[in-house]
């Protein structure tokens, strides 16, 4: 197989991954949201990383052994990209999430691939064509408009409040899974787990602190009696959304790089809404 042959198959295989786990964190949201009335945005996360950083820890031990756990010169953008990246986005996703629709949410995150584009030039990269300037600019105008209803701030913050601070909080965390995209997807020569694991550890502890502290200001709330009934989807947004969708996520980012693999986002809502109409 010739070095051009081969190189399209790795692109093509990592378009499918980023395709995967594009589809799996559009169908979170719903699957979630529903969680909401048993357990908080802050507990939600915890979950979700205890188990998913576990999982990651014993597959990078067992597949890569011991040795894979260290940082060498890469301590400084894993430790930032973990903190500011996985756990500021995951943390202001489901606090977000727990104000807001996600239908609402899901058309904000679908506004990354945009930022990635911003995001790329603002940190060296090639100038942007004027035509995709307009494309951003109205598409930013479009996700303004169905956040806003089509009426004023002032109108909207005393109609809907909540839901308007959720949105505020799904748009920084969509900036920050940007901001970790354009890190992780330059960090060649490490596998995707390697990745995967070596961010979740340090989001997991701040994620940990960030809890404890909600905790303290009475932001934290768990129904132990409707726990149950929710379990099953806990489980799907821990193993599957974080250990599976940030495994084939890492593969896409390596393959493909930030822009294409984001790209794949816009079909978020394709996911989302699927699954907002098979709910009724």
């Amino acid at each position: 197989m010739s070095l051009h042959a081969a190189a399209n198959r790795g692109f093509a295989r990592g378009l499918a991954a980023a395709f995967a786990a594009t589809l799996i964190w559009g169908s979170q949201l719903p699957i979630i949201k529903a969680a909401f009335v048993a357990i908080d945005g802050y507990s939600v996360t915890l979950v979700r990383y205890v188990i998913a950083a576990t999982a990651f820890a014993l597959l990078l031990w067992w597949r890569e052994g011991r040795g894979a756990f260290a940082l060498g010169n890469r301590a400084r953008p894993i430790l930032l990209t973990g903190v500011f990246g996985l756990a500021a986005s995951a943390l202001l996703l489901f606090v977000g999430l727990a104000l807001t629709r996600p239908e609402v949410a899901v058309i904000i995150l679908a506004l990354q691939p945009a930022m990635t584009a911003l995001g790329e030039w603002i940190v060296g990269g090639p100038r942007l064509p004027r035509f995709t300037v307009v494309c951003i600019a109205i598409a930013f105008a479009g996700v303004a408009l169905v956040v806003t209803r089509g009426v004023g701030l002032e109108q909207l913050a005393v109609a809907h409040g909540p839901e308007l601070l959720g949105d505020a909080l799904v748009l920084l965390a969509a900036i920050a899974w940007v901001g970790h995209a354009m890190v992780t997807a330059r960090m060649g020569g490490w596998s995707p787990l390697r990745v995967a694991t070596l961010t979740s550890l340090p989001a997991l502890v701040v994620i940990v602190v960030v809890w404890a502290i909600a905790g303290a200001f009475g932001a934290v709330h768990v129904d132990v009696a409707a726990l149950p009934a929710v379990s099953w989807r806990l489980a799907y947004v821990s193993l599957i959304g974080v250990v599976l969708g940030m495994f084939l996520w890492n593969v896409g980012l390596q393959r493909t790089g930030a822009v294409n693999a984001m790209l794949l986002l816009n079909l978020m809502p394709v996911a989302t809404f699927a699954m907002r109409a098979a709910e009724g």
